[in-house]
């Protein structure tokens, strides 16, 4: 009887230490599904955030060209308007000494 006393103890001892190993050890897996859920969640944000950046400098891209044509426009008809101004006075001239 003496002698199952300590085996039932040390059996008691074992399963316990056993116990607060698998939590452990369930532990450290469910924190490193969480770390991998978080992982994946951030590479879903950069990709989304990629996306918009590109669309935003896109829209800029086409707001600034937009913005360069008009202005060309508008010199090349200040350019046009200035040799007809240049013309009626060569004509003004021309016709002031007949």
């Amino acid at each position: 009887m003496k002698l199952i006393l300590p085996v039932v103890i040390a059996a008691f001892i074992l399963v316990g230490c056993d116990q607060q190993k698998a939590a452990i050890e369930n532990n450290k897996e469910a924190t490193k599904s969480a770390i991998d859920d978080q992982k994946k969640a951030v590479d879903v944000a950069a990709a989304e955030a990629q996306k918009q950046a590109d669309a935003d400098a896109a829209i800029a891209k086409a707001k600034i060209e937009a913005a360069t044509a008009a202005t060309q426009a508008q010199l090349d008809a200040d350019k046009k308007k200035a040799d007809a101004q240049a013309a009626l006075e060569k004509a003004t001239v021309d016709a002031e000494k007949k």
